[in-house]
């Protein structure tokens, strides 16, 4: 049944595409709202397509960009966009857009962050149609942002979302899991589809294992154990999705922890991936060994408010940890991270800021809105992380 809603937003202008000087298109990124920049030192093992200076003259901004060589591939343009949430609290929410198709992973962390997320996401959905969302699991800091406020409406509000793919089962028993899912069953009496990943996964009741997003890319949905066993570890119920392009692959594990890691591992083929998610918002108890050794990431995004004690006062706990990091350093250093405590610790300031993963003629780029420069070379990590042996090179 086709279904229409009446938009109460006016979309943005399009983004501009530029190719001057570079191998492929740059996306021109839109301002953040309700974070500020924060300075950070600049990188010097990214490919060089230029440099920003601070107008205090004190510290040079990186604007440089990484690449992975191109893959032997034929397929449609793809970009992976990892925001920011607009406060100080740590959550997910990441855009794929796959030529005119676009899938929503999460969107966190507060209810108010729908007046960060929903602004970006229209710049890139210019049609209003989101034909896939995908809800992790029930925590707050991963679904508040569908619901909204009287006066940020949520995603669901702000767009029609065709298939929504949420968690097979949950502990919660909270206001905003209820809130979540009164809105996502609306969506459905509007004309939505509805499946959990565990349908997906076994072909049933409509669902498909794996989706065809455009030219060569598909969305393929995996199996953990957590779908159909109980746990008392919330984490462990999350949705996890490997998207595929050629031979470029992109994982996506929302906050799975090591028991569900295991699973994950066990259960699937897993292959090398060029891009990871890192996983809890790149805690201490998450992308672990057993899963880092198979899929030997190249980039690894984290989406957090790095540094903030809203968890735990514990420093090298706090996202990204440094469990996290002596990890992932054996694979790839290429580590980009999201938001970053003020230093009153009462607001977001972007670290990264908005990062987006883009592979266009099958080469891979990482650009970000505030700066490109890598989690190791940021101040807060010479201020707050020990260097592992794998970055001293």
């Amino acid at each position: 049944m086709l279904k229409i809603k009446i938009k109460t937003f006016l979309c943005a202008l399009v983004l501009t595409l530029s190719c001057i000087g570079a191998p492929a298109c740059e996306m021109l990124l839109p301002p953040i709202s309700g974070a500020s920049s924060q300075e950070n030192s600049s990188s010097k093992d990214n490919v060089s397509i230029g440099g920003n200076s601070s107008s205090s003259g004190k510290n040079e901004v990186s604007s440089e960009e990484t690449v992975v060589p191109p893959a032997d591939i034929e397929s449609g343009d793809l970009s992976i966009h990892f925001l920011e949430l607009g406060n100080q609290y740590t959550g997910d929410c990441t855009l794929i857009k796959a030529g005119n198709t676009e899938v929503l992973i999460d969107a966190g962390s507060r209810k108010g962050s729908a007046a960060t997320i929903v602004p970006y996401i229209q710049e890139y959905c210019t049609d209003g149609v989101l034909e896939y969302v995908i809800a992790t699991h029930a925590d707050q800091d991963h679904i508040a942002g569908f619901v909204g406020t009287s006066t940020a409406k949520g995603v669901f509000d702000s767009f029609v979302c065709e298939t929504v793919i949420d968690y097979p089962l949950t502990n919660k028993d909270t206001v905003i899991r209820k809130d979540y899912e009164a809105k996502r069953n609306a969506e459905v009496a509007l004309g939505a589809k509805h499946y959990t990943a565990l349908e997906c996964w076994n072909n049933e009741n409509g669902a498909s294992r794996s989706y065809t997003l455009g030219e060569g890319i598909t969305m393929n949905f995996l199996y953990q154990k957590f779908y159909e066993n109980k746990t008392s570890d919330e984490n462990d119920y999350s949705v996890c999705m490997l998207l595929t392009q050629g031979a470029n692959n992109y994982l996506f594990t929302g906050d799975l922890e090591e028991r569900g890691e295991e699973s994950l591992v066990e259960n699937n083929n897993l292959p090398k991936c060029v891009l990871y998610k890192g996983g809890h918002h790149g805690s201490p108890t998450s992308s672990t060994e057993e899963l880092l050794s198979v899929i030997q990431p190249e980039i690894v995004c984290v989406c957090c408010c790095c540094g903030s004690s809203e968890y735990t006062s514990n420093v090298a706990n706090q996202f990204p940890s440094q469990a996290f990091v002596d990890r992932v350093a054996t694979y790839t250093d290429k580590v980009y991270v999201t938001t970053v405590i003020s230093a009153d610790g009462k607001k977001g300031e972007s670290m990264n800021g908005n990062i987006v993963v883009s592979c266009i003629d099958g080469e891979v780029r990482v650009n970000c809105s505030a700066n490109n420069t890598l989690f190791k070379d940021t101040e807060w990590f010479k201020k707050n992380r020990t260097m592992p042996t794998a970055w001293l090179d």
